[in-house]
């Protein structure tokens, strides 16, 4: 067992943190951080102290040279957890699944790994990615299929080095996954998560970040979209604890169908030590139709006044009838319109993802979604 703290915590620094489950106290929706989660639909994973199905098989094709996949019986931790079900996660896992990308490379290609849910038992499983000192690389991640799952991936960006990570969430209806991506940002390293959540019945995923040098620099950038009955819930917690670090944090959603539900809490806190700290986060939400809705909770916490600049911003609104009035006046059909506004909506956070392919492919889902609702 390895624990970090057990008072009650007061500030985001002071929670609990450790690899065994049972330290954590039972969950029953009233804690702060699970009180926009339905927590009985996450089911085992809520309740289990150990989960025993299978975790989703990890596929790829060709890798690029200096790059590495492979199934390992342990790695090291960089993530200690700090919730139940990520701990959950950890003692559940049987193995770890290691990428690597060799000090010094860069793969002309995306290294793009699919994990590929078969049904069965809940499971929990850990990824590990580690990108070299002075390394830059583009990693995909395609998370398909149907599965309950808890699982951490665990991301180590060396010195110097730069990834681009694409988080693509695209499960069947009916999956349920409670995930936690912990990313830990080397001297002068510059770490770009994207996070596209678009399948499954319960997804909620916690992104957090460390850094272990100065000029460390992490984007966060985040897109979802909710259908009748889906409950997407994306979390980060960005720990600014050394100084002359960078963050920048951006998340849009769109929901349409009843019971839709989002719940975005961004979480930035930067410690007395970590001065010249630079962050803004800023979440923005599109509700579509009735019945759908979007918690949105933007929060700082800041231990010292020798700050470049901090701050965050929150909006959920409809479409701009005006908007639509201006395109319809030109002769685009009204489904059209949407399509257009929607489209640019999210223009800036598709073009984030550095594979045309992808971009078009993530076009092409969303329009698909607006015209069933049309």
């Amino acid at each position: 067992m390895t624990t970090e703290a057990f008072a009650p915590p007061r500030t985001k620094s002071q929670v609990l943190r450790s690899f065994d489950v049972q330290d954590f106290p039972a969950l029953n929706g009233l804690e702060e951080e699970w009180r926009f989660t339905p927590l009985k639909r996450l089911g085992e994973l809520v309740t289990a102290t150990k989960l025993t199905g299978a975790a989703p098989a990890v596929e790829h094709g060709d890798l690029p040279a200096g790059v590495s996949v492979r199934d390992v019986d342990k790695a090291d931790a960089v993530l200690t957890p700090f919730d139940r079900i990520s701990a959950l996660a950890y003692g559940s896992a049987s193995g770890v699944t290691l990428i690597e990308v060799a000090p010094e490379a860069e793969p002309a290609e995306p290294v793009v790994i699919k994990i590929v849910g078969k049904g069965g038992d809940a499971a929990g499983a850990r990824t590990v990615v580690k990108i070299g000192a002075f390394a830059k690389a583009t990693v995909i991640l395609e998370q398909v299929g149907t599965a309950t799952l808890a699982d951490n991936i665990e991301v180590v960006v060396g010195d110097s080095a730069q990834l681009t990570f694409v988080t693509l969430t695209e499960w069947d209806a009916g999956a349920v996954q409670a995930q936690h991506i912990r990313l830990r940002v080397g001297k002068d390293a510059r770490a770009q998560h994207v996070q596209v959540t678009l399948g499954g019945d319960l997804v909620r995923q916690f992104v957090s970040v460390e850094y272990a040098g100065r000029g460390g620099d992490a984007e966060l950038w985040g897109l979802y979209f909710a259908d009748a009955g889906q409950h997407f819930e994306h979390r980060q917690l960005v720990d600014h604890s050394v100084p002359d670090c960078r963050s920048y944090v951006g998340y849009r959603g769109a929901l349409q169908g009843a019971s839709a539900h989002t719940v975005w809490v961004g979480d930035v806190l930067i410690r007395t030590e970590a001065t010249g700290t630079e962050t803004y986060e800023i979440n923005r939400n599109l509700i579509l139709t009735d019945g759908a809705r979007a918690d949105s909770v933007p929060n700082l916490e800041i231990e010292t006044g020798e700050v470049v600049g901090a701050g965050h911003a929150s909006a959920t609104g409809r479409f701009d009838d005006e908007q639509l009035f201006y395109l319809m006046a030109r002769g685009i059909t009204e489904s059209e319109a949407r399509k257009l506004v929607v489209r640019g909506f999210f223009a800036e956070l598709i073009n984030k993802i550095p594979v045309a392919e992808l971009r078009d492919r993530l076009g092409d889902t969303i329009e698909a979604r607006l015209a069933e609702n049309a």
